[in-house]
Order: C-alpha cells, then structure tokens, then sequence
C-alpha cells in the first residue's frame, strides 16, 4: 500500500500550495457570488418564494386535501443598510453553494497527495456522499421545513390585538440556520458509516437504541417545526427516521477497514 504521490515536499512548500488553493477558491467564490448579486430579483424571488401562499409546498399539501388557509405577510426592514448587506451575503452564499464542488475538489486535490490508495477511495466516498446528503437537507429544509415553520410563526398570533411584523433580518437568519441544521443533519449514514469503517458501532447497536431515537426525532422535529398540527409533525419527523434506517442499512453493509 503506497502513498497516492511520492514526492515529498517541505513545510513551506505545502503552505504555498495551501494559499493557492484558498486564493483560487476564493475568486471564484467572489466571482459567482458577483453574478448572483448583479441577478437580485431571480436570487430574491426564489429566497423570499416560501412566504408566498401560493410557494409550490403549500399548493401540494392543499392537493393532498390539507386545510391550509391562504396568509399574506409582510417583511420589513429597520436598519438603514441592512436591505444592501443582505443582498451581498446571499450573494456570496450562493456563489459558494454554487462553487461547492470545486471547494471539495480543489481541497481533495490538496490532501489526496498524502494519502494512500484505500484512504483515498473512502475519502471520495466519504466527502461525495456528504455533498450529496449536504445539498438534500438544504433543499428538504427550503421546501418543507422552513415554508411550514415561517407560516405558522409568522401567522400565529396570542391575542388580534398585536400584530405580527417580521423582519427580513429574522427571515434570512432562520432560513439559513434551518438550512444549514437539515444539510448537517442529512449527514448521519455518512457518519455513521464512517464510525462503522472504524468499528465504532455496528447495526446491532443503532437497533438497539432505534426506540431512543425514535423519541429523540419526534422532539427534534417538534422544535423545527413548533406547530400543533400532528401532519405538520410528521411529515418532518419522517424523513429524519428514514435516515436512521438507511443509517441502520448502510452499517449492516459496511466492512470494518
């Protein structure tokens, strides 16, 4: 078993190769994230798609014969420059979603080199298979979670007398923290069939405590989504508990190594 490259290069060698790699990470970040600020409405028009009540979610449910009633709401802003701030930070985070592949493997290229033949198959699959699960969980949360927590936050309501005002602020942080939340969480058969190459735990031990888990996904999704509407509930805390079986699957299929 050798080493994937053979020469070796000095500490100083491998930090100028390292900066290289930042600084051209970097620029095409900054590159496509220009283009997505010069496209501001298309960006904003899928961004602030699910306050709508005609988002694509809530038309499917209402097929499906959920009684969703149709809400309006209005998102403000407080701060003089903050309408303009945001608009460069969805810019620049769509222009590193949209350069993510090259990130990984421009990161990949650097650290491949120091690794042999066997780590370098599990890591491609390792770091394919989290981008892939990565990007599910971020696309379930903008469709599923988000649109269905926004519209019960932002229409719930303790008495008539107050009114509901959201800020863009608050919009654009939850979006993003429920995005970034589901995208981590859509890594766990990746974790853990990492901890299964190590021998860290094996399907008999994920069975076992399938109970606890299931308890623990019930909560989780409960504070996701904090509605009483017992669908709502479960729609989310279903694809979280398939991920725990497919966890359970992948384990059983995995090879200590």
């Amino acid at each position: 078993m050798t080493k994937t490259n053979s020469n070796e290069l000095s500490f100083w060698e491998h930090v100028d190769e390292l900066r290289g790699c930042i600084i051209r990470i970097l620029v095409a970040v900054v590159a496509f994230g220009i283009v997505a600020f010069c496209f501001k409405d298309a960006v904003f028009s899928i961004v602030l798609a699910p306050k709508e009540s005609d988002f694509v979610t809530y038309r499917l449910f209402k097929s499906l014969g959920a009684s969703l009633s149709d809400f309006s709401i209005h998102l403000i802003n407080t701060e003089l420059a903050q309408q303009f701030l945001i608009h460069i930070k969805i810019s620049f985070y769509i222009g590193a979603l949209v350069v993510s592949p090259y990130i990984l493997f421009a990161l990949f290229s650097f650290v491949s080199p120091a690794l042999y033949t066997s780590e370098k198959r599990v890591a491609l699959k390792a770091v394919g298979g989290g981008y892939i699960m990565f990007i599910l969980g971020v696309l379930l949360s903008y469709f599923l979670i988000f649109p269905l927590t926004f519209r019960f936050l932002g229409t719930y309501q303790v008495s008539d007398e107050i009114v509901n005002f959201i800020s863009l602020t608050s919009y654009i942080g939850t979006l993003l923290t429920l995005c970034l939340l589901m995208g981590i969480m859509f890594e766990l058969p990746i974790l853990c069939w990492i901890l299964a190459k190590m021998g860290i735990i094996n399907a008999s031990f994920l069975k076992q405590y399938r109970r606890h888990a299931i308890v623990a996904i019930c909560v989780l999704a409960a504070v996701i989504t904090p509605t009483a509407d017992a669908f709502t509930l479960f729609v989310v805390a279903l694809p979280i508990y398939m991920l725990y079986e497919i966890s359970i699957g992948i384990v059983k299929q995995t090879k200590r190594g």
